[in-house]
């Protein structure tokens, strides 16, 4: 079984595997180590730079990155053999740092350890970010508690400009710190995006401004259950500190049931026969006043969060409500639509995107959208989830052919969990397998791990995503060559193990130990 050999292999596994794998990692024959004293070591900005200190991205990450490399109680005595490294010193070529990150960010860095010479040179904040992601795993210690980092040369950048990792806030509320935590073992795994699927059909967490009557109607709680402005804003800076987007989703006209409550008149009534249910459905997309209402709910949010792009959903529309509502037949007798309720959807869905690009936002849409001929601008993110594997990348392939950019999240469904090591299969996954032109192929931006929220809570958050998430993570950051499960799983359990070592409760690959794994327990 390849697992056995690699979990022999493990005690092979030469110190300075990093995870995601970079494009290309030279060392010199040898093995020459340089060892790094704690008590003197310290990040510096290179001669030259465009930024310098004050910089609050790498200020922060200074801090952040010396208290993880030397976690353990430094030693204050000098390093007993070798010429020690003292200092790593840090290059960005391009000014900026109060800004956020965006889809045509530059993350591209070099990093070159030599004998008594650290030096990290990139194009900008967010390349230095990644790293000294990646220089913060080179670092090892040896038996006699000695700090070392190994000679070597990387040249690195990332395959696909949107690395994502879905969190889903209404079907179970995850507490602030929960979300910031994940967010920290996002950048240790080089996750770009996240996407914050902020509310659903069980619960309204997000506290609205100008419709406060949502969360207070809408939550699980109104006082525990909620993400105040406070905290939304917490997440984005944390966020942006370490390289990461935040980009919200407010999916409708579905999945909006939590929505009823606060605002009245905004959901379909259902009918049973000639008289009301007393329950309901989508969006009413008939009214007037629902596209006065999503229009100021969409200002809000647009100014709220700072990134280009709004998620805006458009899956999974049940059509049974609009079908029973008298109202709603009429008006579709009256558009000429006859049966077609995707007609209906997609008059809604259309006006929802003139409402957005009004606001100067881009918008990313589920495979539906798509699929149900919505006219959408040019530059529209097709987002595709539908997940039989002949299916998903049939649907790759007709969304660039039909000129539209893409993100894969069918394979990478994270919230459902199989005996095993159901990681394999989302590492063997690759993206641009449809058949298609090379300009087809440009279109895919990249794409999302998911973890949806129906049995997924604070308890078991962090052992169901990690380190499963980063196999989608090295899949969409390295090399399409980079495909040897044997190194794989060597490199994966080594960086679970430094997950561990950070705090992280990463779930085992296979069977094994490793040497801090209770520490954070």
């Amino acid at each position: 079984m390849a697992a056995l050999r690699a979990l022999w292999l493990l005690c092979l596994a030469p110190a300075g595997a990093v995870w995601p794998q970079p494009q290309s990692q030279l060392s010199p024959p040898g093995g020459r180590r340089c060892p790094l004293p704690p008590a003197r070591f310290r990040f510096a900005f290179a001669q030259g730079s465009a930024v310098g200190p004050g910089c609050a991205v790498l200020d922060a990450a200074f801090q952040r990155y010396r208290a993880l490399l030397f976690a353990a109680r430094p030693d204050e005595n000098e390093p007993p053999w070798g010429i020690p490294c003292t200092q790593l010193d840090v290059f960005v070529a391009t000014p900026g740092c109060d800004g956020f990150p965006s889809l045509d960010s530059k993350e591209s860095y070099k990093l070159s350890v030599l004998e008594g010479s650290l030096l990290l040179s990139a194009d900008t904040v967010w390349g230095a970010l990644r790293g000294l992601e990646t220089f913060s795993q080179l670092v090892g210690r040896d038996e006699n508690g000695t700090y070392y980092i190994n000679e070597t040369e990387i040249v690195d950048f990332p395959r696909f400009p949107h690395r994502g990792l879905l969190l889903d806030t209404s079907r179970h509320y995850l507490p602030l710190r929960a979300i910031l935590e994940t967010l920290d073992v996002m950048a240790y795994n080089k996750f770009n995006v996240f996407h914050w699927h902020i509310v659903d059909d069980p619960s309204f967490p997000y506290e609205s401004s100008t419709f406060p009557e949502l969360s207070k109607q809408g939550a699980f709680n109104a006082m525990t259950h909620v993400y105040t402005a406070s905290d939304v804003q917490t997440v984005i800076e944390y966020a942006r500190l370490r390289g990461i987007r935040v980009i919200a989703e407010f999916d409708t006209p579905g999945h909006t049931l939590s929505w009823g409550p606060g605002a009245p008149g905004l959901l379909t009534p259902c009918y049973s026969g000639k008289d009301p249910s007393g329950t309901y459905g989508p969006i009413n997309p008939i009214l007037n006043s629902t596209y006065q209402f999503v229009t100021d709910l969409f200002k809000e949010v647009s100014t709220v969060f700072p990134d280009f792009f709004l998620h805006l959903g458009g899956d999974e529309v049940d059509f049974t409500c609009w079908k029973s509502n008298p109202k709603i037949r009429a008006f579709m007798e009256e558009m000429g639509f006859g049966e077609d309720y995707k007609k209906l959807e997609s008059l809604y869905i259309q006006r929802l995107l003139d409402i957005i690009s009004s606001l100067s936002k881009g918008y990313i849409v589920w495979q539906e959208v798509f699929d149900n001929e919505v006219k959408v601008r040019p530059d529209t993110i097709i987002h595709v989830w539908k997940e039989k594997p002949t299916l998903y990348m049939e649907e790759m392939a007709n969304v660039t052919k039909a000129g539209y950019r893409a993100l894969l999240s069918a394979p990478w469904y994270l919230n459902r969990i199989s005996y095993g090591q159901d990681w394999i299969a989302a590492y063997q996954v690759e993206p641009l397998n449809f058949k298609g032109s090379p300009q087809q192929k440009d279109l895919v931006v990249g794409g999302e791990a998911c973890m949806w929220g129906e049995y997924v809570d604070v308890t078991n958050l962090s052992p169901r995503l990690w380190p499963r998430a980063g196999a989608v993570a090295e899949r969409l950051w390295s090399n399409a060559t980079v495909r040897d499960l044997e190194d794989a799983y060597v490199r994966l359990a080594d960086f679970r193990c430094k997950l561990l070592g950070r705090g992280i409760q990463a779930q085992p690959l296979y069977v094994g130990y490793c040497e801090n794994e209770f520490g954070g327990f």
